[in-house]
Parts: structure tokens; sequence; C-alpha cells
């Protein structure tokens, strides 16, 4: 009998419908639980910064820039302000016929063409809705025409920002500077130095002198404004703002008045002079010739005229003051006698026989003086009072170079003296090892005879002059130059205090006083270099004249200063400190290329700024004399 095959086996099919509605069942609830732990990671877990990455989606922070610091001299007079300036800007979705706009308000405005092709570039590389500048900087004729048509300029608008400017222009260039446009090379160094954030909204930076010394201080710090911005990127509401913080103000030592006396003193001259309070080292005077108007570098300067000033002859570019490197002439002889007390190669009564030259044994040549017949019998006082080389000569010999450099820099020669601006040079203060690591050659007896007179490979700096001369007039106390009077306003002043470099020691209190002597000899006694300049000065002073020889003459060779090219005369410096018996100023003057020396040119431009001074600072002994007169 045939066995019946079961059409379907039902507990099978039961059993495998189970299985895979367990199996379903199983993989539904492993994807809604991988769903909810990936909504718990996103919503729990990457909430913060899901939620600021949201923001940043919606959210943008438009950076406001600071106002810049103010700059005043000691008296609250402004040196470094801010003014309002006026540009065209344009937003471009606001306007049916752009180029058509733009070319009636370029004929309404006499825009330049120039300005015009800059416009076609930057609106390329803007979003319409932002706003794109027109013109830069409008005068007040262009800002009284567009007022009057702007009903015809649709999406067009005038705007005003703040931007540097120099009320005194050239007279303080080299001394406060200039801020101008912040370059690639700006860019940077910000960066390395993580201080690009900050000027996300500036435009300029300090270039140049106290501008970019105090560029930390006077920029400030940037603010923000929270916008609310579409997925287009315009804004759609303002959420918040946080305002800048503007640049602290700062006042100099600086007066303007003696500022604009030593400008007038240097004329059409190229040279510098330095007034320097003797206790404190502040710098009431820096001028520097000839100068520029740094107003023209604030905004952008042409090529043409920067091409004028890197190329002229008379260096403009050039601060005289503290980069300037002249041979010192016989400004330097206090320090040399003082040295030579010290060693001990000459006392108070030394004296040699000047026949107005000089011979080193076994060399076939003669160093002359100054005073082709001599100054007879000479001691370190007579030889400072006259400026005898011959005195010199001989002592630089006995010292050797070696000796002289190593107790020069103890003054601050050949090394730059701290002032607060940039732009200073250490100089040159040569020995024997410099000059064969220059060279490849030995140092020459008749070089330590050239630098016993302050030439040779020897220059400095008028600041570092004005440095070295308040060391003597303070008997040893180096106070190191300053510009930076304080922070704040006259009212409200956070004063900076001296600073010090250590100073310089002798033996003998009594050799500072016979170096003293010697340089109020110079101005005050007969046969002084600088008697005729200071003579019935209503004040004491103390002083040191030189002329600084530009090229080596021959043994037999004659100097006539009116017969060589005005590149090849000689350079007048001067040097010294008022009142003598307490002194409260420090001055140094060089003038280049000049008819006539220290004692005729250098030191009559000093007394005329001293003069200006005392007038200025002791009025009281001036209104004693006019009531007397009365």
């Amino acid at each position: 009998m045939r066995t019946r095959t079961p059409i379907r086996d039902h507990d099978a099919e039961s059993s495998l419908f189970a299985g895979r509605v367990i199996f379903a069942i199983v993989v539904i609830i492993g994807f809604f639980t991988v769903i909810l732990g990936n909504l718990y990671h996103l919503q729990v877990d990457e909430y913060n910064d899901l939620q600021t990455r949201s923001n940043d989606n919606r959210i943008k922070l438009v950076p406001i820039a600071p106002n810049r610091g103010l700059i005043y001299d000691r008296n609250g007079t402004l040196l470094a302000e801010n003014l309002p300036v006026y540009s065209l800007e344009v937003i471009p979705e606001e306007v049916t016929n752009l180029n058509q706009q733009v070319t009636d308000i370029a004929q309404l405005l006499d825009i330049e063409p120039e300005a015009i092709e800059d416009f076609e570039r930057n609106v390329k590389t803007q979003r319409r809705f932002n706003h794109v500048t027109v013109l830069d900087e409008m005068n007040e004729q262009q800002i009284a025409r567009f007022a009057a048509k702007q009903h015809k300029f649709p999406g067009f608008s005038i705007e005003a920002r703040l931007v540097r400017h120099y009320p005194f222009n050239d007279l303080l260039t080299h001394v406060v500077g200039y801020v101008a446009k912040i370059n690639r090379r700006d860019v940077q160094r910000l960066d390395e130095q993580g201080r690009l954030p900050n000027y996300a909204a500036s435009r300029t930076i300090g270039k140049l002198g106290i501008e970019k010394y105090y560029e930390e201080q006077l920029h400030g710090e940037v603010g923000y404004r929270s916008v609310e911005v579409n997925n287009r990127g315009r804004v759609v509401r303002t959420l918040n703002t946080e305002p800048p913080k503007p640049g602290s103000d700062i006042v100099l030592e600086l007066d303007i008045e003696l500022q604009r006396k030593a400008t007038e003193i240097l004329g059409e001259n190229r040279g510098s002079i330095i007034l320097m309070d003797a206790k404190t080292g502040g710098i009431l005077a820096m001028a520097s010739t000839p100068s520029y108007n740094p107003n023209w570098f604030v905004s952008g300067i042409s090529v043409d005229r920067y091409r004028s000033l890197l190329n002229s002859r008379h260096s403009p570019l050039l601060n005289r003051a503290t980069q300037g490197g002249y041979p010192p002439a016989s400004t330097i002889k206090p320090q040399l006698g003082l040295l030579g007390l010290q060693s001990g190669e000459i006392t108070p009564t030394t004296r040699i026989w000047d026949p107005g030259w000089f011979e080193i044994k076994g060399v076939d040549r003669r160093y002359r003086d100054w005073l082709a017949w001599g100054h007879g019998w000479v001691n370190v006082s007579k030889a400072i009072t006259e400026s005898c080389d011959t005195f010199y000569y001989d002592l630089a010999l006995k010292l050797g170079v070696d000796k002289i450099s190593d107790f020069m820099h103890q003054f601050g020669f050949g090394e730059k003296t701290g002032i607060d601006i940039a732009e200073e040079i250490p100089a040159i203060m040569p020995n024997s090892g410099w000059k064969r690591a220059r060279y490849g050659e030995p140092w020459y007896a008749g070089e330590t005879l050239s630098v016993g007179i302050g030439q040779s490979y020897w220059t400095a700096t008028p600041m570092q002059l004005v440095a070295a001369t308040g060391v003597m007039a303070n008997y040893g106390e180096f106070v190191v130059p300053r510009l930076l009077k304080g922070y704040g306003t006259l009212s409200e002043l956070d004063a900076v205090e001296p600073e010090y470099k250590p100073p310089v020691a002798v033996d003998k209190p009594s050799y500072w006083q016979v170096v003293h002597d010697a340089m109020v000899s110079v101005t005050s006694d007969v046969h002084g270099t600088a008697h005729s300049a200071f003579r019935k000065a209503p004040y004491s002073s103390a002083g040191k004249t030189g002329t600084a020889q530009v090229v080596n003459l021959g043994e037999d060779e004659e100097y006539v200063a009116e017969e060589v090219a005005e590149k090849y005369r000689d350079n007048a410096m001067y040097v010294g400190y008022a009142p003598a018996e307490s002194p409260e100023v420090v001055i140094a003057v060089a003038i280049e290329n000049v008819v006539g020396g220290g004692g005729s040119i250098a030191a009559p431009a000093a007394r005329r700024l001293l003069d200006t001074w005392h007038k200025r600072y002791h009025p009281e002994q001036y209104e004693e004399v006019e009531n007397a007169n009365d």
C-alpha cells in the first residue's frame, strides 16, 4: 500500500516563521538601538560642539577696530591725533546699473581713473551685499557735491572712519614716526607673535619711531559685533556688541617748542641736535634734518614720491640722531683724559711740549695738531680747554687702542644706548681684534693716534654722544636716554621711572673734577674753543668742541673748506651740559659738511638752543633782569 505524502508541514512552517520573526525583531531592535545611540551621541555627547558649529553657520563675529592712543608732548601738546575721514561706498546689489552709476559719480566728483580701476578690481572680490569703497578720503567739496545729488544714486553712501594725522608734519618724523598700511610682512610677524587676531579690523600699524616702539600699547584691543546671517552670508540682525578697548595715550618727554627751535637752528644743513634731561634721561628735543612729511605714508605713499625720498643724496629717511655714524672727533677728549688719569699714564700736572706736531719713533711721518704752531707746554686741563691734538696723540699711544676701547664701552660707545625707538645703530668702537676680524689686518700705531682724537674707524651717533656726556655731567652715573614720560594724560599720568646702566667708576673723585673744570674752561676761558659762542651767557656751562674730518689728508696736504666739494667738508661737533655747577640738561650737536668747525658752527648752534631752554624753564631769571633794567 502506497504511503501518502502530506502536502503541508504546519509545525515546520510555524517554526520557520517564528525564527524569521525573531530575527526581524532583533534586527529592528538593533537598528533602532543604533539610531537611538547615535541620537544620544549627537544630542548629548556632541551637543556643545554641534551647537557651536551650528551657531558658526548662523552667527558671525564682525571685528571693530579700536581707536589708536594719542601722543602728547610734556606740556600736553598733541603730536599724533586721529581725524575723521570720509569715503564713498556702495552696496552693488542695491544699484540697478552699477557701471553707469560709477561713471556718473566719477564725473561728478572728479575721481581719478586709477581709483575707478581699484574699485572695479575690488568689487569682483566682494559679495554683492557688502560695502565696497569707490573713493577714499573725500574732500569737503566732493562731500558737498555728492550730498546735493545723493538722491540720484541709491545704494551709495558716505561712511566715516578715523585715520592717524601728524599736525607738525616733518618736525617730528624721526621721533614720533608714523603708521602705514599693514603689509604681508606685518601679517606674518603678527601671526608669529600671536597678535594677528587683534588686528582683524585694523588697516594700519606703527612703522617707525614711537609709533612702532609702543605699537602694542597704542593699538588697543579689537571689539566685536555678533550678527545673525542667513545661508548666503547676509546680515539679518545684530545680536550683541562688545566695544573695542582704545589704545593707551602716551606722553613724551619732548618739548615741541625746543624741538621746533632745534630744527630751525639746523635749517638747511644735514645733521642732528639732541637735548636731554641730565637727571632722568628724558629727551627734550631730538632733531634730524632733512626730514619728510609722515602723513604721506598713512594712506599709502606714491611710488614716485617714495623713490624720490629713497634716492635723495640728502638721505631724509635716515634718522641722524640714532643712525648717523660720525667720527666723534675731539668731543671724546674729556673721557680719554679721564682714562689717562685713572690708568696712571698721566696726572693732573703731567705736561708735554706741543710744537704743532707729533712723531712716533721709527716712523717717518708727522701727525699734525690743528694749531700749526702748537700749544706750547700742555697738561690735561689745557689739552681739553684748547683741544690740543698733540697731547692726545701722546696719551693714546701710551694707552693703546684696546684699553681705550674697553674704557669707552663703559660710556656706551660701540653699543646701542637703549633709547626707546627701534631705529638705532651701535656704530663702531674699534680695537685690534675688531680690525683683524673685519679686515684681516693688524692694528697700527698710527691708527691709535687717530683714535686718540676721535677719528680712524671710530664712529658714534649723536645719541651716544649725548649719553656719554651725560655720564660726565653726572660724575659717572649712566642714565639711559628715553622719549616716554608716561602713559595716560598729564592730569592722570602713569610716569615711568628712569633707567640706568652700570656707572663708570674711577679711583679718585678728583679725576672727575679735573675733567669737569676743563670742560667749563672750554666755554668760559678766553682760550677755550667754545668761549666766543658762550660769551655773556646767562648761565654757566661745560662743553667740548670737535671737528671731524670726512676724508684723510696727507702729511703735506692742506685743507681749505671752500675749495673742496661739499661732501668732503668737515663735520662740526659739540657736546656739553648746563648749568655747569648742577647740570640740568645735556646737549649734542652734529652738523655735516660745513665751512667751519665745532667752535664756529656747532657750539653757536648749541648756545642758541640752550638759550631757548634756559629762558623757557628759568623765566624768573629773565624777569629779574628786566625788573632791574626798569
